[in-house]
């Protein structure tokens, strides 16, 4: 009896396994064909398209002054603050003026009291005959020729002595010689005014150099002293930047030196501005390549007047080549990029093929697909992420 049960759970077993092997075959999902991918396919075109270098650099300040002071005094006052807007010949600090106005009154007194001298009014043109000392001198020299005139005709005449023919002509030299010397002393004179005149010049700058003041339209980087402050001469105050245009200055690897020349245009992104694109123009090539970097520095003008770009911002710029190239493109929703490899799926007939692709240049919505891609093969361009070698799409 025990015997015949022990068989019965043994057919039992061996017939529930069978059971449970066959219910999982049915269930194996590696028998279920891979579900068909509904797919766009577009077809790789070459046409030509612009050739662009890529380079990279940094903005810089169209001019940068550091303002100094030309004359030493004691601060009196500093209107302005790191960041301020300023126009060409404003104020930025001024020093106290007392000692320098004292000065320049001392030399105006110095000029007139000359001017007076030699009877120059205002802006009067110098005339040597017109300076007193030199009319009286030569009225006493007129005088004296007229006398020895008379004289000389009463001598033919046998009237006066050879005595006194002789005292009168002395007389006349003498006169000459004292009119002479008052156009000369008039002529030293008036050098001496022209030297008054260049130090009242030098006192006038003097008293306007205690305002030190913007040498363009710009905005201040750097105030470097404040009220109270004593400066000298050459110390300095402020630094003051144009950024209204900026400067780009680029790094252009060897090989691309045939494709940039003055004059060509420059677009860059900046990392501040992720999202848009601004232009430049190149105005300086380098004559020489930067011999550690194989390299050509240029540099491009950028408008700014907005003042959304900042000096020392990074650029990454694009300059486009003058002559255009053949190249295959194809949508940028076809390419495929996961951990830095690219990848198309080309499709033949109801199957995806999977291509390891080297890209280039974006076009538009386009990209450049330099090797893995002929001309003429569809690729897909919907539903790529679904895709894998060898699925079946329609």
């Amino acid at each position: 009896m025990n015997r015949l049960f022990s068989a019965a759970l043994i057919l039992a077993s061996v017939a529930a396994g069978a059971c449970s092997s066959g219910d999982a075959k049915t269930k194996d999902p590696s028998t279920t064909p891979p579900p068909t991918v509904a797919v766009a396919a577009v077809t790789a075109v070459e046409q030509p398209i612009a050739r662009f270098v890529r380079a990279t650099g940094s903005l810089t300040a169209e001019e940068q002054a550091d303002v100094a002071a030309e004359v030493a005094g004691r601060v009196v006052s500093a209107p302005i603050e790191r960041g301020t807007a300023v126009t060409q010949g404003a104020e930025l600090i001024r020093i106290s003026p007392t000692e320098t106005d004292a000065q320049l009154k001392e030399a105006q007194a110095n000029a007139a009291q000359i001017e007076a001298r030699l009877g120059i009014r205002g802006d009067g043109a110098f005339d040597v005959n017109k300076v007193p000392e030199v009319q009286t001198a030569k009225a006493s020299y007129d005088l004296a020729q007229s006398e020895f005139t008379r004289i000389e005709s009463l001598l033919s005449q046998k009237v006066v002595s050879q005595s006194e023919y002789d005292q009168r002509r002395t007389q006349m030299e003498a006169t000459r010689q004292q009119y002479e010397a008052a156009k000369n002393a008039a002529a030293q004179q008036y050098q001496s005014l022209q030297a008054a005149r260049a130090r009242v010049a030098l006192a006038q700058k003097a008293f306007a150099d205690t305002t030190v003041r913007a040498p363009f339209t710009g905005a201040i980087a750097q105030r470097l002293v404040t009220t109270g402050d004593y400066v000298t001469k050459g110390m300095k105050v402020a630094v003051v930047v144009r950024t209204n245009p900026l400067r780009v200055q680029l790094t252009v690897p060897e090989q691309f030196v045939s494709a940039v020349a003055v004059g060509s245009p420059v677009n860059f992104e900046v990392d501040a501005y992720p999202d848009r694109q601004f232009q430049g123009t190149v105005r300086y090539v380098s004559p020489s390549l930067q011999a550690d970097q194989r390299a050509l520095t240029i540099e491009a003008i950028v408008p700014n007047p907005n003042g959304e770009l900042k000096p020392g911002f990074f650029a990454t710029a694009h300059i486009e080549q003058p002559k255009k190239a053949p190249g295959i493109l194809v949508p940028a929703s076809a390419v495929q990029i996961t951990s830095g490899t690219s990848r198309v799926y080309v499709v033949n007939g109801d199957r995806a093929e999977e291509r390891i692709v080297t890209t280039g240049q974006t076009v538009g919505d386009q990209i450049e697909i330099t090797k893995g891609l002929k001309a003429g093969e569809r690729v897909a361009t919907k539903n790529v992420a679904q895709l894998t070698d060898g699925s079946k799409v329609s």
